[in-house]
């Protein structure tokens, strides 16, 4: 399993030059981070013990709003990390 992921990572490194990617995954290779990036935090908002939970009580959820408006407003990563930790942690205290 281990040399099956090797030779596919290496595989983008290491092709000759003139084997070239087609349009549509040139295209697509820049949103891979961000949709890696929403595949993990998405569910840590959104669900509690496997369940979708959206309500005024998901201290997380209300903590990753919080987070998300800090990054819209100052495009800050600090300042979005520190925001949404100290969100997380007043939600979690008064709820």
């Amino acid at each position: 399993m281990g040399l099956v992921t090797l030779a596919l990572r290496a595989s983008f490194l290491l092709l000759p030059e003139t084997i070239q990617l087609p349009a549509l995954l040139r295209r697509a290779l820049p949103f891979v981070p961000a949709a890696v990036l929403t595949a993990i935090w998405a569910p840590e908002l959104l669900l509690q013990k496997g369940v979708l939970y959206l309500s005024l009580h998901n201290e997380r959820l209300l903590a990753g709003a919080a987070a998300i408006a800090v990054a819209w407003r100052w495009r800050l990563t600090f300042a979005t990390i520190a925001a949404g930790l100290a969100a997380l942690h007043l939600f979690d205290w008064l709820l």
